[in-house]
């Protein structure tokens, strides 16, 4: 089956076996998008994370066909290194990552809290942000899920010239 899908901006084709076939083998296996990771295969852990027409999805268990003609954002499309997204620039302040194999799917995570709600709460990222890590790195993604949210605020306020 041929599917289309707007990945990172870009319009992919791809042939799958089973339109039942996950999004993540999909974006991993045939679009070569390795950041996107596998953790549980249940939706539980939220390594898989990407946006689906901008919503956080859990994509080891989001069959590719729910998936058609929608935008795919992976956490290779969610900035660059001359132009990181503001989440991705806070991981870096703060230093978040010790082993770094979930780290995207909560970025992706953090990007799309940050959509709804600029200006988190502890208790907004707590009732958010639901993934695991097993290197228990939550008290520096929090610091970091703030400092996004700061830096998102400054390149909003900055004069245009």
């Amino acid at each position: 089956m041929t599917i289309s899908l707007h990945v990172n901006g870009i319009l992919k084709t791809v042939d799958v076996p089973d339109e039942n076939t996950p999004l993540l083998w999909v974006v991993r296996d045939l679009l070569e998008l390795k950041g996107t990771k596998f953790g549980c295969g249940k939706a539980a852990c939220g390594a898989c994370t990407l946006h689906v027409d901008g919503e956080a999805v859990r994509s080891c268990s989001y069959p590719v066909k729910f998936a058609r003609d929608k935008q795919i954002t992976t956490i290779e499309g969610l900035g660059s290194p001359e132009n990181p997204h503001p989440v991705q620039q806070a991981w870096i302040e703060e230093v978040v990552p010790q082993c770094g194999y979930c780290q995207p799917g909560f970025m992706m995570a953090t990007a799309a809290l940050l959509k709804k709600i600029p200006r988190p709460t502890d208790t907004d990222i707590d009732n958010n942000i639901v993934n695991v890590c097993r290197c228990a790195t939550y008290y520096r993604m929090r610091k970091a899920i703030h400092r996004a949210a700061e830096i998102q605020q400054e390149s909003t306020e900055k004069p245009i010239t």
